[in-house]
């Protein structure tokens, strides 16, 4: 099994599910974070006035799939949350070593 961790840009977030549903990813988790690379930050306009901010809002998506699944979930990020400028995200593959569904007890691919 393994655990993909996505960072990507707020405005890519329905397509991403979209793409991941259609793939048979049957869930995830979403949160909103802030966070820079590169970019460093940015520079944005409130009230007329002009501040820069060293955080930018992403989303982070996690997602628990089979080593089977896992290449095809990582591949379809990428081409979905891809817009080619600089701040797209990045994405993360970990090893995960359990899973257990706390409804049935179900554990690891059959606990997905």
């Amino acid at each position: 099994m393994k655990f993909v961790i996505a960072i990507i840009k707020p405005f890519k977030l329905d397509e991403v599910r979209e793409a991941l549903s259609a793939l048979g990813v049957q869930g995830m988790t979403v949160t909103e974070v802030k966070g820079f690379g590169r970019q460093k930050g940015q520079t944005e306009i409130y009230r007329g006035a002009e501040y820069s901010t060293n955080m930018v809002p992403k989303i982070k998506i996690e997602v628990a799939a089979s080593a089977d699944l896992a290449p095809r979930v990582v591949e379809t990020i990428q081409q979905t949350a891809n817009t080619g400028a600089i701040g797209d995200g990045k994405i993360f593959v970990l090893d995960l070593a359990q899973a257990v569904r706390i409804r049935t007890g179900e554990t690891n691919d059959t606990a997905l």
